[in-house]
């Protein structure tokens, strides 16, 4: 019997988390865009004023909540439970990776952790939006509020995907083709980030760099996590963790646990 984390394999392969390292050289590249930022708030505060007003709110009051001392703080708090949620799943997928016998109740941490995150995002997400705030399901869902609607959608596919995978879990969804909604949600979510713009905010373009570098980290996990199980599937379902799986599978779940630990350190 295999006794917790297969040591053999992590010194054979633990060079794929130079992958997941690499990426901090992103973070160090672009922490310069993040400075210098709050010079130009005020400008880009009146210049995007008519590009943020909620549906059925007005512009100051939109104003007063993106980049006020409330707004900041309600924004950084989702961001860092949604990191909580990420880093629970990511490790759970660096334990099925490294094919530990210990916590195998483990596994179930990602369908848990993200059902939960898809819930939080569903209700809390947006201080205006239904059912927290005053805008109706309707204008919550399908108004004109493009940032509103991206948080809902969030939402939506990670309460779907999270559904799917706690099924695949209990075996009740065998087929490899359940395989896919999840990196595929990491690819989606990652393209999705890069159109998600906070246009009053003061420090609009600060966030922005960090929705991009969160973005790359994204289509890249879920692009691995591809990866990993198309070439699981070219060897007739073998299930062992060897050569270049086990790298891209240690690929996936290192870059998830480093998109995790950027929500957690998350600040405007």
């Amino acid at each position: 019997m295999v006794r917790g984390c297969d040591k053999g394999l992590i010194r054979s392969y633990g060079w794929a988390f130079f992958l997941v390292i690499s990426w901090c050289n992103v973070f160090t590249a672009l922490a310069s865009a993040w400075h210098g930022d709050s010079s130009h708030g005020s400008v880009r505060v009146e210049q995007n004023s008519h590009e943020h007003v909620h549906s059925g709110t007005s512009a100051p009051r939109a104003l007063e909540w993106e980049g006020s001392p409330e707004g900041k703080a309600y924004s950084e708090f989702n961001h860092h439970v949604a990191g909580v949620f990420v880093i629970l799943i990511g490790l759970s997928e660096l334990r099925e990776a490294l094919a530990c016998s210990r916590f195998t109740w483990s596994r179930f941490l990602l369908p848990v952790a993200m059902s939960a995150a898809g819930g939080f995002l569903l209700i809390w997400s947006d201080h205006e939006a239904w059912p927290v705030g005053p805008l109706g399901f309707a204008q919550t869902f399908f108004g004109d509020d493009k940032e509103i609607v991206q948080h809902k959608t969030y939402g939506l596919l990670l309460l779907g995907v999270g559904v799917i995978e706690l099924l695949r879990r209990f075996g009740r969804l065998a087929h490899e083709a359940w395989m896919v909604p999840l990196p595929a949600l990491a690819i989606i979510g990652g393209l999705l980030l890069f159109g998600h713009e906070h246009g009053a905010h003061p420090f609009a373009q600060k966030i922005a760099v960090h929705h991009t570098v969160m973005g790359i980290l994204a289509i890249t996990a879920g692009s691995s996590k591809l990866v990993s199980g198309w070439q699981g599937q070219q060897r007739g379902g073998n299930i062992l963790r060897t050569g270049g799986r086990l790298s891209w599978e240690l690929a996936w779940a290192g870059l998830v646990l480093l998109i995790g630990l950027q929500l957690l350190l998350y600040a405007e």
